[in-house]
């Protein structure tokens, strides 16, 4: 019975002759293909179908930050004594309350070979204050069944996965199935908070150029495996190597991000028209497999073996992708440091492209279409500015809602255009009420990070574009915190680093760096809000130009300029 599901979800694929032709899009909420979401939409309204294999109750939502908190909900299914359906909304992580204005409309609900299938439509801006309007950003959607038809908690049946509804890209599958491995094999963790082990390993050779189209990780140990990442080598790194990351300059200096994962990541996928070049007459010959292990209880005796799958194709795209790294420089010896106890502390990294030319000419248009975003549990926003000529055009990427425990990769609905001499600004606000003692920007868990990843077309030399404020010129101490009278000393800390000279720093692939002491950090425009107008225009309005709480994603990128 459970193979049914997947086979019905199968036959809504864009192309297939599907029953719903007004309900194009379709996609999967869970790992197992066991949850699906069939949707279609309009200027005003958007129709979804819901169906989970189970007879008993079914719940789905919009959240702002992965879960029940300010989640707007329906809930529904087929009892004894008839179906049942409900708009709900939730304050906190327990059972939601009854909306009083129900927006959602239900079409259908029933059950079909063991499975709950119901279809519902609502309009895209509600103006309810209990809903989440749905816009041309990411969101997360979450989802919750039981075996019953009696709602109550759910236990491991629910999830959430991030999607941009109004501007879906189709899953990719692989043409002909071929994958290659890149594994940890039987890796010792120690017995401390934060290990770091490298392999370095040559690949498969592939003969032709192929273009990898997806990445799936492959996790042995979910509780220890914080980030996985996987670089390509310059021709200088010509053996083997298998060890802790800094041991010394063993690993290699391999820098091109290809692959990544980090918590709560699922399968990764490249739009249909771009991959990442792999094999062929100038084929990297090595690669690094990189896996931060988190280890906070320091349980000894462990081993892990985890890694990645990547699928790769012959059919060549018509694009290159490649990846580049912005934001904070994160090492804990520049002495950039959280205060403790603030409600908010801003961070700031910038890559001004003109520094580019300093390292290859000419210096193309990149086209970015996607973003991944990436703090450290203190994070709470990341945004990412885009300035020409001094302007700022708009955003790369906006999450108000950032969770560590949901890093994935957002797309940005549309191709963004980034131009040589163009600012990218990375800021990323966060919350230390709870600690006592400064957070360093460094490498560890319980350090910092703030740093955003363009993936972009086509493919450079460039690898990284990072800074660090030059706190050596800094005249003000680093604020206790702890108390509400010292949120003021905090802001005015926040203003005092982003006020410094920028040392900027660009990386290309082989090793070849610029630097310029002299950057600056522009002011970012506010984060428009989701605003709700008459019912006759605000679908419009929100769907095309409204930010709303995209999605977080991101990927751990773990800094070795230096041996």
């Amino acid at each position: 019975m459970l193979a049914l599901l997947p086979v019905l979800c199968l036959l809504w694929t864009p192309g297939a002759q599907a029953p719903d032709p007004d309900l194009p899009f379709m996609d999967y909420l869970d790992n197992q293909d066991l949850v699906c979401i069939k949707w279609g939409f309009d200027d005003a309204n958007i129709t979804l179908k819901f169906i989970v294999n189970t007879t008993g109750w079914i719940g789905f939502g919009l959240s702002p930050n992965g879960d029940m908190a300010g989640a707007d909900l329906v809930m529904g299914g087929v009892g004894p004594s008839g179906s049942y359906f409900k708009d709900y909304y939730s304050t906190q992580n327990s059972f939601p309350v009854e909306d009083q204005q129900q927006s959602y409309t239900l079409l259908s609900l029933d059950e079909v070979e063991g499975q709950t299938l119901m279809t519902f439509s609502r309009a895209l801006q509600t103006c309810d204050q209990q809903d989440l309007p749905i816009t041309a950003q990411p969101t997360k959607l979450i989802y919750a069944y039981g075996t019953t038809d009696d709602p109550g908690y759910h236990a491991a049946l629910a999830g959430t996965k991030e999607l941009n509804l109004l501007n879906f890209v189709s899953r990719v599958t692989a043409a002909n199935g071929n994958y290659i491995s890149v594994m940890m094999e039987k890796v010792s963790i120690p017995a401390q908070d934060t290990y770091y082990h490298c392999r370095v390993m040559k690949l498969p050779t592939l003969i032709d150029k192929h273009h990898i189209i997806q990445f799936e990780p492959v996790i042995e140990n979910v509780d220890l495996v914080h980030h996985m990442l996987l670089y390509s080598c310059p021709p200088s790194v010509t053996t083997a190597f298998d060890g802790d990351c800094y041991r010394d300059d063993s690993g290699g200096r391999c820098f091109r991000t290809v692959a990544a994962w980090a918590v709560g990541g699922q399968i990764a996928e490249l739009p249909e028209n771009a991959g990442i070049l792999i094999g062929g007459d100038d084929q990297v010959a090595f690669y690094k497999l990189e896996i931060h292990y988190s280890n906070p209880n320091n349980q000894s005796g462990r081993t892990d073996s985890s890694g990645l799958k990547l699928h790769y194709t012959d059919q060549l795209r018509p694009h290159d992708v490649g990846i580049l790294s912005t934001g904070v420089m994160p090492s804990a010896h520049i002495g950039y440091d959280i205060p403790p106890g603030a409600t908010q502390f801003r961070t700031y990294g910038v890559c001004n492209t003109s520094l580019f030319s300093q390292i290859i000419d000419p210096v193309p248009d990149l086209h970015v279409f996607a973003v991944m975003m990436h703090t450290h549990t203190a994070g709470r926003k990341v945004r990412v500015g885009h300035f020409r000529n001094g302007a700022q055009l708009g955003y790369l990427a906006v999450n108000l809602n950032y969770d560590f425990n949901l890093q994935e990769t957002t797309r940005l609905g549309s191709v963004k255009t980034i131009k040589p001499g163009d600012d990218i600004v990375v800021e990323c606000s966060y919350n230390t009420s709870d600690r006592s003692a400064a957070t360093q920007m460094g490498l560890a868990t319980t350090d910092e990070m703030c740093l955003a990843f363009l993936l972009f077309y086509p493919l450079i030399e460039i690898v990284t574009c990072i800074s660090q404020p030059n706190m050596s010129n800094l005249n003000q101490p680093l604020p206790a915190g702890g108390s509400v009278s010292n949120q003021q000393q905090i802001v005015e800390y926040e203003n005092a680093v982003k006020n410094l000279a920028q040392i900027q720093i660009v990386f290309a692939n082989d090793s070849l760096f610029h630097f310029n002491p002299h950057g600056r950090v522009r002011d970012l425009m506010e984060t428009p809000p989701s605003r709700c107008e008459h019912p006759g225009n605000a679908a419009r309005t929100c769907a095309s130009s409204c930010i709303w709480i995209p999605a977080s994603v991101l990927l751990l990128l773990i800094w070795m300029l230096a041996g």
